[in-house]
This record gives C-alpha cells, sequence and structure tokens, in this order.
C-alpha cells in the first residue's frame, strides 16, 4: 500500500468524528451555546489552518514519521529493549504515547510561559468540537517537539505514530463537544475514555477545576495520579466556561486569540 492509501483512512477517521460531533451537537445538545458558532468556529478554522502551515514549516526540521524512523536507524527506543509481539508493542506504544500527551498537558497548566500559550484554548468561553482546534501556533510547535522527543524515546513505528495521531484528534473531537450523552452511558466509558463531560470540567473558570481532568483520550492518568474531578462544584449545568478574566465575546476573535500569549 502506499503512503497517500494508508493516510487516508486514518486522517477520514478523525474527520469522521469531527463531522459526526457536530451533527450530535445538533440533534442532543448539552448546553445552550452562549456566544454561537460563526465568529468562534471562523477564529477555530483560521487557528487550524496557521497551525498546518506551522508543522509544515517545522518539516524542515522535524516531522514524527522521520524521528519514528531515525530511532529505527539507530537501533534506540524503550521499546526496543525488550522482545515483544507485534501486538504488545503497539499497544504498550499507544498507552505510553498518551501518558506523555496527558504530562504535556499538565506542564501546559503548571509552566508560566507553557500557560501563556495554553490559555489560548481554554479562552473559549463555549465548549464544542470546534475548540478541539483552538490552539496558538507557539502551542503547536512545542507540542510537536515534545512529542517527537518522545516518539525517538520509545522508538515507536512510523506507522504507530500516524494511528496514534488519528485515535487523538478522534477523541479530542469526541470529548471536546457539546454532546448530552445519557449518565449512564458516560458513566460507563468514563472507565476508558475521556468523556465530553468528563473534559467540561476542565474548561471550568475555575483554576483548581482546569488543573484537573487533564487527559486526552484514556481517563486512566488522572484517576492514577490523583487529578481526576467527577463534576464541576457548581454542577455541570451551572459551571462557567473560559477564563474568569475573559468572559465576553473578545476570545471569539482570531486577532485576540493570535496575541493573547503576548498579553
Amino acid at each position: 500500500m502506499t503512503e497517500a492509501g494508508l493516510l487516508l483512512p486514518l486522517l477520514l477517521g478523525p474527520a469522521s468524528i469531527f463531522a459526526l460531533a457536530a451533527l450530535a451537537e445538533l440533534v442532543w445538545p448539552r448546553r445552550v451555546l452562549q456566544f454561537g458558532r460563526a465568529w468562534r468556529w471562523s477564529t477555530g478554522a483560521l487557528l487550524f489552518i496557521s497551525n498546518r502551515a506551522t508543522i509544515r514549516l517545522l518539516s524542515l526540521l522535524v516531522t514524527l514519521p522521520a524521528a519514528a524512523l531515525w530511532a529505527e536507524s539507530e537501533g534506540i527506543g524503550l521499546l526496543r529493549l525488550v522482545d515483544l509481539p507485534t501486538w504488545a508493542e503497539i499497544g504498550l506504544a499507544f498507552v505510553l504515547l498518551d501518558f506523555a500527551m496527558w504530562l504535556q498537558h499538565l506542564l501546559m497548566h503548571r509552566v508560566p510561559i507553557l500557560w501563556r500559550m495554553h490559555k489560548v484554548h481554554h479562552a473559549d468561553p463555549d465548549l464544542d468540537v470546534s475548540t478541539a482546534i483552538r490552539f496558538h501556533p507557539f502551542e503547536i510547535a512545542v507540542s510537536l517537539l515534545w512529542k517527537a522527543a518522545w516518539v525517538s524515546l520509545l522508538g515507536a513505528p512510523a506507522f504507530v505514530i500516524f494511528a496514534f495521531e488519528a485515535w487523538l484528534t478522534a477523541n479530542a473531537a469526541f470529548n471536546h463537544g457539546n454532546i448530552e450523552l445519557p449518565p449512564r452511558l458516560d458513566r460507563w466509558l468514563r472507565r476508558l475514555l475521556v468523556t465530553p463531560d468528563m473534559h467540561l470540567v476542565h474548561h471550568s473558570t475555575e483554576i483548581n477545576e482546569q488543573q484537573s481532568n487533564y487527559g486526552f483520550a484514556l481517563s486512566l492518568w488522572d484517576r492514577l495520579f490523583g487529578t481526576y474531578a467527577i463534576e464541576s462544584k457548581n454542577g455541570r449545568d451551572r459551571q462557567a466556561i473560559g477564563l474568569a478574566e475573559l468572559q465576553d465575546s473578545q476570545p471569539t476573535r482570531i486577532l485576540h486569540a493570535l496575541r493573547l500569549p503576548l498579553t
């Protein structure tokens, strides 16, 4: 199979989840959006385009597949220290990469210079599937370098990296969605995955609640490291979203989002 043939289903998967999440928001909305979609989605789309350009520019220096191929050519990586069946190596790579993303997210909140970048994501005064692509290019650059370092450290195969990125993107679209899940289904899914209601807590205006539920896909790490929160102290339906100091329409504008880390 050609590289394009391999990438197509991996790209269509997250895109399909994004489209399904957007449709589910219309059919089963969890909350009424305060600021609607027009400006917010336009800003998210422009940030997404900026981020793709950032990744393309950085590809002159590093890409995740290149990091994986380099580690393979040098024979390095923690996964090469033990002889595992292919299925076990893939599963372990997924779990460890998911931990890497959980740790990155925690650091984005705990390290001041990283928070300046990441607060662009949290400044969205509403939460829906478009928030999943609302990241500043500075953060995307840091994230790419962080993931490349972990890919090299683990020695994960290139095809696993493609699959993990697709898995991560699909989960982000799902758990940022403004979707009303039946409570029983939400409780069941939370045993393994980060659900929309679980991630909602993380987008609270309350700082202590922002510093919980860091998971991108697996809920395991928050439970293991004591950062898991069931719901906001104000209750799901009364929880304020965004940054306490930016509870107006400013964050819905692209120029404000691009300038925010510099202010």
